[in-house]
């Protein structure tokens, strides 16, 4: 029998620029529950497809033993089509149907592959994830971006691959479905490759696989555990850099005290040869032997300084690549007001009867996180507080200069870059410190200065936070619509921090459990059939992910 692997072999690849994404890869993946973590940009997404062999290398070779079937992110139902075809069952199913009226192509029978029973399969795989209402031909677009996403997934759960992998299957989906999700990928029996940043995901991994600059690392367990590993690699990092630079100084104390007595012994030769009136003949002689001496300890000292440099230069790379992101605290501005939301008999547009009236009172400083099932309303909620939106009814009222920042990003300018967008948000603050803020936000000189648009979904949440949140003057209140969903966990890590210090008021939309828990929020707006329902943070709803699954 055939061993069931993944398998990298000095595995490159080249960007049709010619970049390098990753060079040199080696790895064994056995069928276990593994995640794929790294930072945005370091390439997951491109090895998770030169793994299912959707991309070839440009050196090395991926060697499968067993099939894998790939999961790409969805961002919601595409237009035509059927949930089927979601699934990537249209196909055989239509096949199946064409024999079924006495067709005899042999094409269909090779594409049906002997899965008579598969429209029964199918259906039984959305009853067990919740989908029992959906038929093969229901229209792709009935659905919502959580049913899509798991309507795919049940077709991945039908593939019988050794390995299924999946890129960021929790993504947009609200707490329900996340469940729902989790219940789905423990029926799973083989191998399971996971690229996520949801810690809920990641803790129930029987390994994280970390992929960097320095390539591809292992962690044996879950998220706890490959969390801790990576705090005390950062530790070390960032020691051995200070000891680099300790031993450079070191070293460039004993150069300058050697280079003191070579002078020395010089000038004294020089004096007893000029007071031993020494023929003019011996006198050069002895000058060039000490030239020569002087420019050898020069050559020596210069290797030296150089490879003092070079350890320290070492030792900053590996302490840059194991640094967290830094998002710094912002200052606090102006007072801040003694009602910072005002929701008077508000209608919202869009949403359904049970959560569309609303009425709402805030005061300035309260830190609230906004929960409900896709399609209640949150959205809604923040676009109308933050001017996007007209209600149908009643009125309005929130601080002037607060930040908004959608789930879409459309406010972004995709066509100009973000050190530029900053600098009309914050003229005051100067380009060189404004840069040291995006460039420790993870967004180097030339990201910063690339258009928006041409940056990854990670890449331009970054430069939306920076521009809603280093602006002149500090917005006294943010309004932010899922902005966890595309952070690498660094990134993720360091907002947390940012917004824990943040003083002024705050209403954040999530479905991410760990990330609204670590925010030291002061209540939960939820709404759900019963309408909205203010609540402080001693009483959230205990409607969370189950810990015991899987």
């Amino acid at each position: 029998m055939t061993h069931t692997h993944l398998t990298l072999d000095d595995v490159s690849y080249l960007l049709p620029d010619g970049r390098v994404l990753f060079s040199q890869l080696n790895m064994v993946f056995h069928p276990q529950r593994i995640a794929l973590v790294g930072r945005n940009g370091v390439g997951k997404t491109v090895l998770a497809r030169l793994l299912a062999g959707e991309l070839q290398p440009s050196a090395g070779r991926c060697l499968r033993g067993g099939t894998a079937h790939y999961l790409a992110q969805r961002a919601g139902a595409p237009r035509g089509g059927t949930a089927a075809g979601l699934a990537g069952l249209q196909a055989p199913l239509d096949a199946l149907a064409r024999i079924e009226a006495g067709g005899v192509d042999a094409r269909d029978f090779e594409l049906l592959a002997e899965r008579w029973d598969l429209r029964q399969r199918l259906e039984r795989e959305w009853r067990c994830c919740g989908l029992g209402h959906l038929r093969p031909e229901t229209p792709a677009g009935a659905l919502s971006g959580g049913e899509a996403a798991r309507a795919a997934l049940s077709g991945a759960m039908l593939s019988d691959a050794d390995f299924l992998i999946l890129d960021e299957p929790s993504n947009h989906l609200d707490r329900d479905q996340r469940q729902a999700l989790i219940e789905q990928l423990s029926r799973w029996p083989r191998g399971l490759l996971l690229i996520s940043h949801d810690r809920q995901l990641l803790a129930r991994m029987e390994r994280i696989v970390e992929l960097s600059p320095q390539g591809l690392t292992g962690y044996g367990g879950a998220y706890d555990f490959y969390a801790e590993q990576k705090a005390g690699e950062q530790a070390r990092a960032q020691s051995l850099l200070e000891q680099r630079k300790q031993e450079r100084l070191r070293g460039q104390r004993a150069l300058r005290e050697q280079q003191e007595r070579q002078e020395r012994r010089q000038a004294r030769g020089d004096k007893r040869g000029r007071e031993a009136n020494q023929a003019s003949i011996l006198l050069d002689r002895q000058q060039q032997r000490s030239e020569a001496s002087a420019g050898k300890l020069r050559r020596q000292q210069a290797a030296t300084r150089e490879a003092l440099d070079q350890a320290v230069r070492e030792a900053a790379r590996r302490a840059e690549d194991e640094a967290a992101v830094v998002v710094h605290a912002l200052p606090q501005g102006r007072a801040l007001p003694r009602v910072a939301v005002a929701l008077d008999e508000v209608e919202l547009p869009f949403a359904p009867p049970a959560t569309r009236r609303v009425h709402l009172s805030l005061g300035g400083g309260r830190r609230i996180g906004v929960v409900g099932a896709n399609g209640c309303g949150k959205s809604t909620l923040l676009k109308v507080l933050a001017g996007q939106l007209r209600p149908l009814a009643g009125r309005a009222r929130v601080p002037a200069g607060c930040a908004y920042l959608a789930q879409d990003l459309d406010g972004l300018d995709s066509g100009r870059g973000a050190i530029e967008q900053l600098l009309a948000a914050n003229p005051a603050a100067g380009e060189s410190r404004l840069r040291m803020l995006l460039a420790q936000l993870g967004l180097d000189a030339g990201l910063a200065a690339r258009p928006c648009g041409l940056l990854s979904g990670g890449e331009r949440l970054k430069a939306a936070l920076a521009r809603a949140l280093y602006a002149d003057p500090p917005p006294p209140l943010l309004l932010l619509d899922e902005p966890s969903n595309h952070l690498d966990l660094p990134s993720l890590q360091a907002l947390e921090a940012m917004l824990r210090n943040y003083r002024g008021g705050l209403l954040v939309v999530s479905h991410d459990d760990a990330f609204l828990d670590a925010l030291g929020l002061d209540g939960w707006l939820t709404a759900d059939e019963n309408g909205w329902r203010l609540r402080d943070g001693a009483e959230r709803d205990a409607g969370g992910i189950d810990k015991s699954s899987f």
